[in-house]
């Protein structure tokens, strides 16, 4: 009688596990097959459509001809709360000439207290409510804070896991406003200085 319920306990145990487990795996694998696996450079930056902390859907196509730094992020992660203040300065820096900085929540917590925090760092970009979906596309972001910088074109130029110096950001800052520009917008455009620079006839005169 005692080895019957002894078997029984451990059919339900074996039973339970199992249910887990698919649980588990449902959860993680639910949205396909992981992107962005490996070097990512040159690779298109997959689009989404994120919640900002005030309910706007943000897609990341909407900033295309913009550069993007795409900083996965959360509260409760120390090196996250060193770079924050950079990109604040960032953002004010080279907002006019194109950056647009992006921050992804990746916390498991109500939106008020992400943007409660964001506030008291001062945030001055946007704050997007990260999802599994977003993880998934951009290689199952585990370590944070993780940073992409994507050029005008919407090509990655670079990933960073981890916390990298305030240098090293600007410099990463620096490449993709610089890449992904129009080759013949920017050959027009210094045609047109040239032009306003070069005297007329009757400015010689």
């Amino acid at each position: 009688m005692k080895r019957n319920a002894l078997v029984f306990v451990v059919l339900v145990a074996a039973i339970l596990g199992m249910l887990a487990a698919g649980k588990y795996l449902d959860r993680t694998r639910k949205h396909g097959p992981l992107k962005m696996v490996g070097n990512v450079k040159g690779v298109q930056a997959p689009d989404f459509d994120l919640a900002t902390l005030d309910g706007r859907r943000v897609k990341l196509s909407d900033f295309r001809g913009k550069a993007v730094l795409l900083n996965f992020w959360a509260t409760w992660c120390p090196p996250c709360k060193i770079e924050m203040p950079w990109f604040v300065d960032l953002q004010n820096q080279y907002g006019k000439d194109g950056l647009v900085v992006l921050g992804v929540a990746m916390d498991d917590t109500e939106p008020p207290k992400i943007a409660e925090f964001a506030h008291e760092m001062g945030v001055n970009y946007q704050v997007l409510l990260g999802t599994d979906q977003v993880s998934d596309d951009y290689g199952n972001v585990q370590y944070l804070p993780t940073t992409f910088y994507v050029d005008r074109n919407g090509i990655i130029v670079d990933k960073a896991p981890g916390l990298f110096s305030r240098e090293e950001i600007e410099n990463d800052v620096k490449k993709i406003l610089a890449s992904g520009q129009d080759p013949g917008a920017a050959q027009t455009s210094r045609a047109s200085v040239v032009k306003a620079s070069t005297p007329t006839t009757k400015d010689a005169q």
